[in-house]
């Protein structure tokens, strides 16, 4: 297993080499293909996972049918640790983006460390503070923000994550689909492609296949605010 990706993830990242290798010991190794299902909706959750490659979308689907994804995660970012706290059913959809790497950590292993090592509770409660940080965010753009400036708030938080230098900009490989990305910004399809549209005419950006190339970084981070 490569444990280079974890030593550095926020929750690993200020324990000592003994209780990492107790951690790291008790880790399962998933592979996932890209739209392959980790959990559904309303399955029992008993397990925390942390990503080592590729991409995770969490999302949840109303009784209507629509889809909203909550969140896309990256390497060294961890999911399912909020039925640790509060036991039950998974309140969302785990599927792999991308063709991914996961390591599974039982949550009677992970609690049994805890009691033991009280800081690893500190390293979850600072993931759960993150995690809620986000939401909230969320939620105001959805209030506070039009479309075109919640897309380039999505794209601008991608390319911190995932983005990586390119010759004319900042590529970001997303992974999304158009449908995906929509969801993301809680926006219809065709309302996102237009603000995506607004933004390569003006030299902003270019579309590449489930990426896109940032080329004015200013504007864009002035059109997200």
């Amino acid at each position: 297993m490569d444990t280079e990706v974890l030593r550095n993830a926020p929750l690993f990242a200020n324990l000592d080499d003994d209780v990492f290798a107790r951690l790291t010991a008790e880790l399962t190794e998933i592979d996932l293909p890209r739209g392959a299902s980790l959990f559904r909706e309303g399955d029992p959750g008993d397990e925390l996972y942390f990503i080592v490659s590729g991409k995770i979308k969490l999302g949840r689907t109303a009784t209507d049918g629509r889809e909203n994804l909550l969140a896309i995660l990256g390497p060294g970012e961890i999911f399912g640790e909020m039925a640790l706290f509060n036991p039950g059913p998974r309140n969302a959809s785990a599927t792999a983006v991308s063709e991914t790497r996961l390591t599974g950590l039982k949550h009677a292993r992970l609690k049994e460390i805890i009691h033991t090592t009280p800081e690893v509770s500190v390293q979850l409660l600072q993931a759960l503070a993150q995690r809620l940080s986000r939401t909230n965010e969320s939620l105001a753009d959805l209030v506070f923000s039009d479309v075109p400036g919640r897309v380039a708030k999505a794209l601008l938080d991608l390319a911190d994550r995932f983005g990586r230098p390119a010759p004319d900009g900042i590529l970001v490989a997303h992974e999304l689909t158009q449908e995906e990305l929509a969801q993301l910004v809680g926006a219809s399809r065709e309302t996102v492609n237009k603000a995506l549209a607004e933004f390569v005419q003006r030299g902003w950006l270019r579309l590449e296949n489930r990426a896109v190339v940032i080329l004015d970084l200013q504007r864009m981070r002035q059109r997200s605010r």
